[in-house]
């Protein structure tokens, strides 16, 4: 062996005596760090699962991945989602993963974990893939002080132990309260309840989040009530997946974004998130009337099994549905439907033919209600519009969330944007429609959520945050889901680290499970 030869090994050999200078190092990368700021070429060095250093970095480590031509951006943070059960069902999250994000927020639209801590401590000792931070839900304090769904107000004794429940679940780290409006029992509180809770919340820096009263007609009045409770209970507020549902409340984005806007400027602190689709996912109970179910099912089933007020039921869902300019349920689509699995990825006309030999809307009618007296199902309802979708994604103050729970592959024929929503807008609404910047679009999904929900230490590319990091290529994201086939995982990011470990790597998971539980802990009780 020459002298350059025995040097080149004793230099090796030196290195692996004093270990990398790093765990990992992306180079080459394009940096675009999530707060707007235009893109740089730099490396990206990571150390304990933190970032190290941002630059041109010429240490040793003992992971490097080539970036060459990909795009290098904080860990996608997405604010709204349902996959509260990730714990017991799908720790590994690979459809979050895989198009990018590393933190996610759980207990949102008023349904969550009833007891905090033990969710965390689930976290804590099974393990998850991601990050993951939760409210406390309305919905489920309510039914656990009220002892049941019921249309009035909670006793004074009800309240209070509804206080004592979101107070027990902001001691515990929730980073405020959520409420699902449309759905039970919350459809039966009242504006100044409500208040009363989001107060709780307040001396921890909570956040109050809705699925409002409306998203279609009355939408401006619900979210002046949105507004009220943040002003009443001094709170930061949320307003949950922002849309103008069915065609009669198309073309109204001017309204509500000003009526947001004079908010802000009155001085609350006041967001919007966004999925990047033009139809919505629930329980297909929605189409059913909220007093049917005042009781709960036993109330339904009496109703089911009254002539009369079975025929009082049907004549309102039929008054409902031409009130909002539509003739039939083709934009209600049956997602999983555990009871007949035929009928998922059917709407309820072609259910109804299928079931009923008409498509009349009496039996569209008895579809749906049939549906839900068999154990019910999660739907897709097709009714916003494109360009009222793209308005809402221009603004500033407007964050990506996709609004999906767990999705098990292969299972059932689910909305696609629980596999595709943040690539779906790297992809289609900054590559090809170029309504969004790739820098405003990262932000978007990265500093403004971190930000807003007080998510200390990440969000940002900047040495000495968490290492969440994702690495996608700008000229292949996307999402290959779609509402008939939805069961395929984005495409075009072959990197992604939660706190410092890679969890994907060349497009598949590693199967680690570095994920933390992000409790809330506000730097001190803001006082009122």
């Amino acid at each position: 062996m020459n002298r350059l030869g025995v040097w080149l090994v004793a230099a090796g050999l030196a290195v692996l005596a004093r270990g990398a200078d790093y765990d990992v190092i992306i180079a080459g990368g394009r940096v675009v760090d999530g707060t707007g700021a235009p893109a740089r070429a730099a490396d990206v060095a990571i150390k304990d699962g933190k970032i190290a250093q941002i630059g041109a970095i010429t240490g040793t480590a003992t992971t490097r991945l080539d970036a060459h031509g990909l795009v290098v951006a904080p860990g996608f943070i997405d604010v709204h989602t349902h996959s509260d059960d990730l714990v017991e069902k799908l720790p590994r999250s690979e459809h979050f993963l895989r198009m990018g994000v590393t933190s996610i927020v759980v207990g949102n639209c008023g349904g969550s974990k009833l007891d905090i801590g033990a969710f965390f401590r689930g976290i804590d000792e099974q393990h998850v893939s991601p990050n993951v931070a939760t409210f406390i839900g309305h919905n489920t304090v309510r039914e656990a002080a009220m002892h049941g769904i019921f249309d009035r107000p909670p006793t004074e004794t009800e309240l209070a132990e509804m206080k004592r429940l979101v107070d027990r679940a902001m001691r515990d780290g929730a980073v405020g309260l959520s409420t699902g409006l449309i759905y039970l029992p919350g459809t039966f509180a009242k504006t100044e309840e409500i208040v009363e809770l989001a107060k709780v919340t307040s001396p921890y820096g909570g956040i109050y989040a809705s699925h409002m009263r409306s998203e279609s007609g009355k939408i401006l009045e619900a979210i002046e009530e949105v507004l009220r409770i943040a002003r009443e209970a001094h709170v930061r507020a949320e307003v949950s997946h922002i849309k103008l549902s069915g065609e009669n409340s198309w073309g109204r984005t001017a309204a509500v974004l000003a009526l947001l806007d004079r908010a802000r400027a009155e001085g609350i602190d006041v967001c919007q998130d966004q999925y990047a689709y033009t139809a919505s996912s629930t329980r297909m109970r929605q189409l059913i009337p909220d007093e049917a179910f005042d009781g709960g099912t036993a109330t339904f089933n009496a109703i089911l099994a009254d002539p009369q007020r079975k025929a009082d039921l049907v004549a309102k869902m039929k008054r409902n549905i031409l009130g909002r300019g539509r003739l039939d349920y083709a934009y209600a689509v049956v997602a999983s439907f555990r009871g007949d699995g035929t009928l998922n990825g059917m709407n309820i006309v072609e259910a109804a033919k299928k079931l009923r030999g008409s498509d009349s809307l009496d039996d569209q009618i008895e579809v749906i209600l049939e549906i839900e007296r068999r154990g019910g199902a999660q739907g897709v309802f097709h009714g916003i519009a494109e360009n009222d979708l793209q308005v809402f994604m221009k603004h500033p103050m407007t964050m990506i969330a996709s609004d999906s729970g767990e999705r098990v592959f292969g299972e059932g024929v689910p909305h696609p944007r629980g596999y595709g929503n943040n690539a779906r807008v790297l992809g289609r609404y900054v590559r090809e429609l170029h309504v969004l910047t790739l820098e405003d679009a990262v932000r978007k999904m990265t500093s403004l959520p971190a930000e807003h929900f007080q998510l200390t230490g990440r969000g940002v590319l900047q040495a000495g945050n968490w290492a969440d990091v994702t690495v996608f290529d700008p000229e292949k994201i996307g999402d290959p889901s779609t509402y008939k086939d939805p069961h395929h995982y984005a495409v075009g990011v072959p990197y992604v680290l939660v706190n410092g470990v890679l969890v994907i790597r060349d497009g598949e998971h590693t199967g680690a499970r570095p994920g933390q539980a992000l409790r809330h802990t506000p730097p001190a009780p803001v006082p009122h």
